[in-house]
């Protein structure tokens, strides 16, 4: 054995002794006291109120969480008023979910009502309010989104403008729990889908129409051709050399589906447009095996226009699917189950929404989804589309 600064080091027990600041810490000591002693012993929760929780452990230990709205993007001012309202009410403990809530956990009711009273009171200068309590039960839960414009490269959209726009006249339904079950909702800003907007009950998705331009000037200098063509994932790009003999490529824009992929790897090749740049909608995703097994989004709107700062048509749109959806669905259903019991025609009839061909198929083969059985009613819409894109 050697002696070092901390003492004697033992081969045979490699971790005694030994400090460091290399990997992430023990995830225990960032727990509540009230939760580590009972880790693993919890045995029924409850949602006493929208954003008011209780878990009760086999000890008999209760630990109440008020869950609030929070935002992807933060600024530091605000994270250090939710470190006050943690070291105020809870002994300095904080956690964010994956949908972007703060939850405060306390070990006693009287402590949460207090903590609840203290948020409804912090509010901005316009009078809207810092904290919202909800996102619990059957109603909607944070709206998950990607970068965009702030900090991603390629997006066709915003993400934090849009889904500020969407949560605002959605409000009502993240402070109560009126809807038939749970909503979720979420946005990507291009195909990319880093948002996993592809199994949401109402995803929002910018989308761009328009090929990547190539900068024949700057690409031979700038960027790494074969890095270029490898990027593409359906193989549209390929070495080309321009009249002038510089190295270039060329785009088919045939096979390109404008993810922007390869202006990742090439800023010679902008994809962005604001003419091009547009918005589309899906619904009836989920990964819960509840009731039905776990299903893609479906796109039901194409090409919404992109209209910052508060994109009146996206918001509208949601807005309308939303409130026929809390109508017509039964308790539990999502919107997907929903879909599926009334079918897909009802769904545009019942919403307004005009039925196009861009929504006649998912992301799954046409051979195998494409509805060609003697159970498919044709609408006027409907029969309309067949006879445009040549039959269904």
């Amino acid at each position: 054995m050697s002696k070092g600064k901390l003492g004697y080091f033992n081969p045979k027990k490699p971790m005694e002794n030994r400090i460091t600041d290399c990997g992430p810490q023990r995830y225990e000591q960032f727990l509540p006291p009230v939760i580590r002693k009972n880790y693993g012993k919890w045995v029924s929760h409850r949602i006493l109120e929208p954003g008011l929780l209780m878990h009760v452990s086999e000890t008999g230990d209760k630990v109440y969480t008020v869950r609030c709205g929070g935002a992807r993007t933060m600024s530091v001012e605000h994270i250090r008023e939710i470190c006050d309202i943690a070291d105020k009410h809870c002994g300095g403990y904080v956690r964010w979910t994956t949908r972007n809530n703060v939850e405060f956990i306390t070990d006693s009711e009287e402590k949460a009502k207090a903590l609840k009273k203290d948020l409804d009171a912090r509010k901005f200068p316009a009078g809207s309010h810092k904290f919202p309590i909800g996102g619990t039960g059957f109603g909607i839960t944070g709206i998950v989104h990607t970068q965009g414009w702030i900090h991603c490269h390629c997006p066709a959209t915003d993400a934090s403008g849009v889904v500020k726009s969407t949560a605002d006249v959605l409000f009502e339904h993240f402070t109560d729990m009126k809807l038939p079950a749970k909503l979720r909702i979420a946005l990507a800003c291009c195909l990319n889908m880093c948002g996993a907007v592809h199994c949401s009950d109402i995803a929002i998705l910018g989308y761009h129409r328009k090929p990547p331009i190539v900068d024949d000037k700057m690409i031979g200098g700038a960027c790494e051709i074969p890095l270029v063509i490898a990027a593409c994932p359906l193989y549209a790009i390929k070495p080309v050399t321009t009249p002038e003999g510089k190295k270039s490529v060329s785009v088919n824009y045939d096979k390109c589906m404008f993810c922007g992929n390869c202006y990742t790897m090439c800023a010679a090749m902008p994809l962005a447009d604001s003419e091009g740049d547009c918005i589309n909608i899906l619904v009836g995703g989920k990964i819960s095996n509840r009731i039905t097994k776990p299903k893609f989004s479906k796109i039901v709107v194409a090409a919404l226009p992109n209209n910052p700062p508060r994109w009146p048509e996206v918001t509208d749109t949601v807005k309308k699917i939303v409130d026929v959806y809390a109508s017509d669905a039964k308790k539990y259903e999502r919107i997907g189950d929903w879909t599926e019991r009334i079918g897909w025609e009802k769904f545009f009839e019942k919403t307004g929404l005009p039925f196009t061909w861009h929504v006649i198929d998912d992301y799954r083969l046409a051979y195998d989804t494409l509805r060609t059985s003697t159970q498919f009613k044709f609408t006027e819409q409907a029969w309309a589309v067949s006879k445009t894109v040549g039959g269904i």
